[in-house]
């Protein structure tokens, strides 16, 4: 029989952790007398409690090594587990919140997608707006903080857990995965530092700077106004804008940016195609707008802006509806939120370097068709593709959109319009978070739908976050075989 003992440990440990950093939101609620302090401060100590016990019930006289099955099994069990204890303070503080809403709300802000079930976001006490956008940044860059907890004890290599993750580390830039985790975390915390101090400085309170630097790392959306940024000045819209694009870049190439190694990130193939496709769509829709619409060019353009890249990126945060700007903008807008952002950032979707690949490979297939007799080999950044790289690429594509055609089929026999269901499944699977279609639009949240399709999105989301294949993986019989 396996042994999950180590995971039982390792969880244990992450739960803990997880029920210390709600001290802040506590220390809020008791800064503001609100009446929900009490109710926080009893799910920080339950969630502390569980962790404890269950991380010295795993226990065992010295570390032990994970196997591969153990690694798969702990990553899956950390991005299902978490969220049932991060939906505590949702359950205590929103007002006739179910278990399904809290949960989902969790999942949500856990796997950076920012769907919200809370159509009144300022009628929440504080620190559950804090708590929100807080689940935004610790499954921001989960990979960091998983990785510094359990590295030490893993076995099967620190490499291959980065790529359980689904996380590009891009070759060995550092000779232990601990030092790459450290460094992650470092350029990750400087970002969100240096996002916080833009906030600030564009007219945003100290309070509302955290929050939306924090979703806006991440890419987890989640906001403290219903409006979303629409309420803040255009300076921090643009700003936003911007903190979001580099989000979207390999956070790797940052650290070699930090060692002087600038040309890594300018030149790195993802980050390059990624700005030009952003680029292309940008102009497409401002051009779209200036020739359909009226009204300020310059607004048209900002809004444009930070939406495109709302969406691409997988923030969720928005600026304006795009509904009223027409199919051709939600076209646009489906496709740039497909791709992605690059591989090694906090962005999901299929990722720029996948959709790289399928475009490469697609070439050189037209290319065979024209000259039958030429070698034709697929390239990325001017090297030759091998097989096993195109093959496990075009499975994970092929996965993904069959599992969105499901996942959207399936929330339609709950009672959704097509337009809705669609929508929904983009934004879940993708991470995206940003509501579209005639159920989510009008309110920018997904309280419309019923609770079967709540779950096919739950599901979605945390499929999305995991990269599909390390939660497949699970139902394969020979994985569990001795």
């Amino acid at each position: 029989m396996p042994d999950f003992g180590p995971v039982f440990h390792l969880l244990g440990v992450i739960l803990l952790f997880l029920g210390i950093t709600m001290i802040g939101p506590v220390a809020l609620d008791f800064y503001d007398g609100s009446p929900n302090a009490a109710n926080f401060a009893q799910v920080m100590l339950e969630t502390m409690l569980f962790g404890g016990l269950l991380a010295l019930a795993g226990r065992s006289g010295g570390p032990r090594a994970l196997t591969l099955r153990q690694a798969y099994v702990l990553t899956v069990s950390i991005w299902i587990c978490i969220p049932a204890f991060g939906a505590l303070p949702f359950m205590q503080g929103a007002p006739h919140a179910r278990f399904t809403d809290a949960y989902f709300e969790a999942v949500s802000g856990i796997t950076g997608t920012g769907f919200s079930v809370f159509a009144k976001v300022e009628s929440l006490p504080r620190s559950v707006v804090l708590w929100r956008s807080m689940l935004n940044w610790i499954g921001g860059l989960g990979i960091a903080f998983v990785a510094m907890v359990f590295l030490p004890v893993m076995r099967i290599g620190g490499m291959r857990y980065f790529q359980i993750e689904g996380f590009d580390t891009f070759g060995k830039i550092m000779p232990r995965a601990k030092d790459i985790a450290r460094s992650l975390l470092e350029v990750y915390s400087i970002l969100s530092l240096a996002c916080m101090m833009a906030y600030l400085l564009c007219g945003l309170s100290f309070y509302d700077a955290v929050v939306h630097a924090m979703s806006t790392i991440s890419m987890g959306g989640f906001a403290s106004h219903d409006a979303s940024f629409a309420v803040f000045p255009p300076a921090a819209q643009y700003a936003g804008t911007v903190f979001m694009l580099l989000s979207a870049m390999p956070f790797v190439r940052f650290i070699q940016l930090a060692r002087g190694q600038g040309k890594a990130l300018w030149f790195d193939v993802q980050v390059r195609a990624m700005l030009r496709w952003y680029a292309c769509a940008v102009v497409l829709v401002i051009i779209y707008r200036l020739w359909r619409d009226t009204g300020s060019s310059e607004q048209i353009i900002r809004e444009t802006a930070f939406n495109i890249a709302s969406m691409m990126t997988g923030t969720g945060l928005a600026v304006a509806p795009i509904e009223p700007w027409g199919s051709f903008v939600m076209v646009v807008a489906f496709i740039v939120g497909m791709i992605g952002g690059c591989t090694g950032s906090t962005s999901a979707a299929l990722s720029v370097f996948r959709v790289q690949v399928v475009l490469s490979v697609m070439k050189s297939a037209i290319q065979q068709m024209y000259a039958p007799h030429r070698v034709v080999q697929p390239r990325y950044g001017g090297k030759p593709l091998d097989e096993n790289t195109i093959g496990s690429l075009m499975q994970y594509v092929t996965a993904y959109i069959m599992t969105l055609g499901i996942c959207a089929v399936l929330i339609s026999l709950d009672g959704a319009d097509m337009t809705s269901a669609l929508f929904a499944a983009w934004g879940a699977l993708g991470n995206i978070g940003y509501a579209i279609g005639p159920i989510g639009g009008p309110t920018g949240t997904m309280v419309g739908f019923g609770t079967s399709a709540t779950w096919i999105m739950t599901a979605a989301m945390l499929l999305g976050r995991l990269g599909l294949m390390a939660f497949f993986v699970l139902f394969l019989p020979r994985f569990w075989r001795d």
